[in-house]
C-alpha cells in the first residue's frame, strides 16, 4: 500500500512525489480520493467532457430564453411592456441564483455534486414544459395558439417549469464552469497557460449552444411546436448528464471547505477587537501567517498595503501565546485578511459593471421584438423566425473569441513579454466600449425603423425594411461579448479566494441578474417620466414606441459609467500568490498595480 499525504493515499512514495511533474501539485484529488496523475487526469481530457454539459445546457437556456417574449405574447397574450418585464424578471432570477448554487457548492455538495444535482432540476423544468405542451389539461387552450385567454393552469405550470430551470442554471452554472477550470494546476506553467486558453473554448462551446439553440431550436418553436423544441431539448440535456457522468474517472476535483463567510467574519471580528493597536511599522514581522506547509486548501498571498484597517486582524499580540494562534475570531493569517481584500476590492468593479448589463440585456428583448416587426424572407421565400437573428451575436462572440485567442493573444505575447497579453480589466472595458457601439447602431437603426413605417402609413403601403438592419447591432453585441463577458468569468474566477471559486462564477453572473432587474427598474422610470407629457418611449407595440431615444439613454449611460471604470481598472490590485520566500512579499508590499498581476 502507498503511503499518505496530508491524509490522502498515494501510489508512490512521497518523496517521489515532491516537485514531480508526474503529479498534480494543487489540492486536486482524483475521484478515488487520491493525489491524482497529471497524465491520466484534468487538462483538457477532462474539460472535453464539461465544454459538452455546458453546450447543452447553453442549446436548451437560449432556446428558450431568446424566444421567451414570443410565447409570453403570441401565447400568454401580455402586453410589449409586460412581456419585457416578465423576461427581464426571470433572467434576473436565473442569474442571480448562482450565488446561492455557488455558495453550496464551495461549501458543502462540491462542484461536481453540484452540477448532477443541478441537472436533474433542469430536466424536472424541461420535462414539466414538455407536458405543458401535450397534455390536454395542462394546454394553453383547445385551439393551440388561437385562443386570446390562455388557462391559468397553464401559465402556472409554464412559470413553474421556467423558474425550475433557474433554479437548474442556478447551481449549474458557476459549479459546472469553475468545476472545468479546477482541471488545470495553476502551479504548473503549461496548464496554467492552458487555463487562460479553457475561458475562451469554453466561451466558444457556449456560443455553439446558443447557435444551435436560437436557430435549429426555435425553428422547431415556429414552424413545428413548442411542445416538439422541449422533446428536443429534454434529450439532449439527459444525454449530456450521461456524457458528464462517463468523464468522472478523468475528473480532478476539490473538496468543499465550509463557508467561505466565515473566515471573512473572523477577520472583521478580530480586526475590530485589535482597532485600537497601531498599525506595525514593520508588518512583515508583526503580521502573523500559517507556514507555508500547513495550507491545506489554496494559496498563501502576499500582503498588501490596501485596506489596513483590516491588517490588525493579524497582528500578533504575544508572541508566546499559542492559544491566540489557535483562535482564529482573535488572530487572522495573513492570506484570511487579503482574501477579505480581494472580495471588498472587486465590489467597485461589480458595481462599475452593472451598466454594460444593462445594455446587452436589450439584445433578448427589445432586439427580438423589433425583429418580429421586420421583413424576414429570404432566398426561395424562407421566413427566419425572430428569435433566430440572436444567432448573429453567437456568431459574433464565436468570431471576437477565435481572433483573440488565435490572432490578438499570441501577437501581444511576443510585443509584450506577458502570458496574458493583455489584463483582465482591460478586456473587460474593451467590452464595454463595443456595447456603447452598440446602442448607437440600435438607435440609429431604430429611428431609420420608425421613419420606415411612418413612409409606409403615408403612401398607404406595407414595405418592411430587411431583418438584416438589425445585423450590425447584434454582430456588434456579440464581438463586445467575447471581450466582456469573457473577461468577467476570468476575473471573477481568478481573483476571488481560492475557496470561492464558484461563488466567483456567480458573481460574473450576477452582473447580468442585476442588470435585468436594474432594466426592468429603468423602463419603470423611463416609462413613468416621459408618460408624464403625453407620449411615453413604451407604447403598446413597438411602432407607437420611441426605443430609439430609449437607446441613445443607454448609450450614454454605458459611456459615463466606462471613464469610472477606467479609473477603477487604473487603481486595481490583482492577486499576489506567494511563490518564494514570506518576506520577499514585503518588499514593497506588492502595491503597484495591473504590473503585479501574475
Amino acid at each position: 500500500m502507498g503511503e499518505r499525504k496530508g491524509g490522502l493515499e498515494l501510489s508512490r512514495p512521497v518523496d517521489q512525489l515532491e516537485d514531480n511533474e508526474n503529479w498534480v501539485n494543487d489540492s486536486s484529488l482524483d475521484h478515488k480520493g487520491r493525489v491524482p496523475l497529471r497524465a491520466s487526469t484534468g487538462a483538457w481530457k477532462a474539460s472535453f467532457f464539461i465544454i459538452a454539459i455546458e453546450f447543452s445546457e447553453r442549446l436548451s437556456y437560449f432556446g428558450i430564453a431568446t424566444s421567451l417574449i414570443i410565447y409570453l405574447t403570441k401565447v400568454i397574450h401580455e402586453d410589449l411592456k409586460t412581456a419585457a418585464k416578465s423576461v427581464n424578471y426571470w433572467s434576473g432570477v436565473t442569474t442571480l441564483m448562482p450565488l446561492l448554487g455557488g455558495f453550496i457548492a464551495d461549501s458543502y455538495l462540491g462542484r461536481f455534486s453540484t452540477v448532477f444535482a443541478s441537472t436533474i432540476i433542469y430536466l424536472m423544468g424541461l420535462l414539466l414544459l414538455t407536458m405543458s405542451w401535450f397534455i390536454p389539461s395542462l394546454k394553453a387552450c383547445d385551439h393551440g395558439e388561437t385562443c386570446q385567454e390562455p388557462r391559468k393552469i397553464h401559465e402556472v405550470i409554464f412559470f413553474l417549469a421556467i423558474y425550475l430551470l433557474s433554479i437548474g442554471t442556478g447551481g449549474h452554472k458557476p459549479a459546472l464552469e469553475s468545476f472545468g477550470a479546477d482541471q488545470f494546476d495553476e502551479e504548473n506553467p503549461k496548464e496554467r497557460k492552458q487555463k487562460m486558453s479553457y475561458f475562451n473554448w469554453w466561451n466558444f462551446g457556449l456560443c455553439s449552444g446558443l447557435l444551435i439553440g436560437v436557430t435549429v431550436i426555435v425553428y422547431l418553436q415556429d414552424r413545428v411546436s413548442w411542445g416538439v423544441a422541449d422533446i428536443v431539448l429534454t434529450m439532449v440535456m439527459a444525454i449530456s448528464l450521461v456524457i458528464f457522468i462517463v468523464g468522472r474517472p478523468v475528473y480532478r476535483y476539490r473538496r468543499p471547505v465550509g463557508s467561505p463567510l466565515t473566515p471573512m467574519l473572523q477577520v472583521l471580528v478580530a480586526a475590530i477587537r485589535k482597532r485600537k493597536l497601531p498599525y506595525p511599522s514593520n508588518p512583515a514581522y508583526h503580521l502573523y501567517e500559517a507556514p507555508k506547509f500547513e495550507k491545506s486548501q489554496g494559496r498563501l498571498l502576499c500582503h498588501t498595503k490596501k485596506l489596513k484597517f483590516l491588517d490588525k486582524a493579524a497582528i500578533i499580540e504575544d508572541i508566546g501565546n499559542s492559544a491566540e494562534k489557535e483562535n482564529p475570531w482573535r488572530l487572522a493569517t495573513v492570506t484570511k485578511v487579503e482574501e477579505m481584500k480581494l472580495v471588498l476590492n472587486m465590489i467597485p468593479i461589480w458595481v462599475a459593471t452593472l451598466p454594460f448589463g444593462i445594455s446587452i440585456a436589450q439584445s433578448s428583448t427589445f432586439f427580438i421584438k423589433q425583429g418580429v416587426t421586420l421583413n424576414r424572407k429570404i432566398a426561395n421565400g424562407f421566413e427566419v423566425p425572430p428569435a433566430s437573428i440572436y444567432a448573429l451575436a453567437a456568431i459574433g462572440m464565436i468570431v471576437s473569441v477565435t481572433l483573440y485567442e488565435k490572432l490578438l493573444v499570441p501577437f501581444l505575447r511576443r510585443m509584450t513579454g506577458n502570458e496574458r497579453g493583455i489584463n483582465i480589466l482591460q478586456r473587460i472595458g474593451i467590452g464595454m466600449f463595443f456595447s456603447i457601439v452598440t446602442m448607437v447602431v440600435a438607435a440609429l437603426v431604430e429611428r431609420k425603423r420608425l421613419e420606415n413605417v411612418r413612409q409606409n402609413a403615408a403612401t398607404n403601403v406595407s414595405e418592411p425594411m430587411s431583418v438584416f438592419w438589425l445585423a450590425p447591432q447584434f454582430l456588434i453585441v456579440g464581438f463586445g461579448d467575447g471581450f466582456a463577458l469573457v473577461g468577467l468569468q476570468e476575473y471573477f474566477y481568478d481573483q476571488v479566494p481560492d475557496s470561492m471559486r464558484s461563488l466567483g462564477i456567480a458573481f460574473y453572473l450576477s452582473v447580468i441578474g442585476a442588470a435585468n432587474f436594474l432594466s426592468s427598474l429603468l423602463i419603470t422610470v423611463v416609462d413613468h417620466v416621459t408618460g408624464k407629457s403625453g407620449k411615453s418611449w413604451f407604447g403598446k407595440d413597438l411602432n407607437g414606441s420611441r426605443l430609439d431615444k430609449f437607446y441613445w439613454l443607454l448609450a450614454a449611460m454605458v459611456g459615463v459609467n466606462l471613464c469610472f471604470y477606467v479609473l477603477l481598472a487604473r487603481r486595481y490590485s490583482y492577486k499576489n500568490v506567494q511563490k518564494f520566500a514570506v518576506a520577499d512579499c514585503y518588499e514593497g508590499d506588492h502595491d503597484d498595480h495591473a504590473s503585479s498581476m501574475a
